[in-house]
């Protein structure tokens, strides 16, 4: 069964050239040698939400469970936390479409 890797966070004032050229030069590039698919990027304009929601793909939970068990996404996930704030996670069985 596929499942989605929900994560959330809100970026750092000031951080942002950083963290985009962060997210593109290593972040998912690290996800994908886990075998994490990017899916979906969202951007928050309006509201009391996280200002970013994405999700990456695998092909089972227990995808899932050994690439958030690896050094790599440990590593990925605090160099992620010097351009993020607030950041969480779920994993939740893949379904088309923007999911929560």
């Amino acid at each position: 069964m596929a499942v989605k890797l929900l994560m959330t966070w809100d970026i750092k004032p000031g951080r942002e050239q950083a963290y985009f050229e962060f997210i593109v030069q290593d972040f998912i590039p690290t996800l994908e040698r886990l075998g994490l698919r990017a899916e979906d990027a969202w951007f928050t304009v309006y509201g009391d939400y996280p200002q970013i929601l994405t999700s990456v793909l695998a092909e089972s939970v227990d995808d899932v469970r050994r690439a958030l068990a690896s050094p790599e996404w440990q590593q990925v996930v605090e160099r992620l936390g010097e351009y993020v704030a607030n950041f969480d996670y779920k994993v939740v069985e893949a379904r088309p479409g923007f999911q929560l």
